[in-house]
């Protein structure tokens, strides 16, 4: 055991060193693209999502969601998978706790 413990300390700066080469240019381009797409809608962007929204009902009421092809219904699924999964970490991060939910 203490064998175990001696080479794995021996190792350890050796393994840092790649995790953070490994880690750099990867949270460099998330944080890349978090600056930009995790960005609450600045108010001159409301109107257009109400727009979109009226679109999305309209649509649901007169039966064009049936002319989609697969391709489009499966991002318009993927998009609402992805919005859905938000609400849900919203939810964790304001209880402070994933402890409730069936996850």
């Amino acid at each position: 055991m203490a064998q175990f413990v001696r080479g794995l300390a021996e190792k350890a700066p050796a393994l840092l060193n790649a995790a953070v080469t490994y880690s750099k240019p990867r949270l460099a381009t998330f944080w890349h693209y978090a600056k930009v797409e995790l960005v609450p809608p600045t108010p001159a962007e409301i109107p257009t999502a109400i727009q979109s929204l009226k679109k999305i009902v309209n649509s649901a009421q007169t039966g064009r969601f049936k002319q989609l092809t697969v391709k489009e219904a499966l991002l318009n699924g993927l998009v609402a998978t992805e919005v859905w999964m938000w609400f849900y970490i919203g939810e964790i991060i304001g209880k402070r706790g994933i402890i409730g939910y069936n996850v």
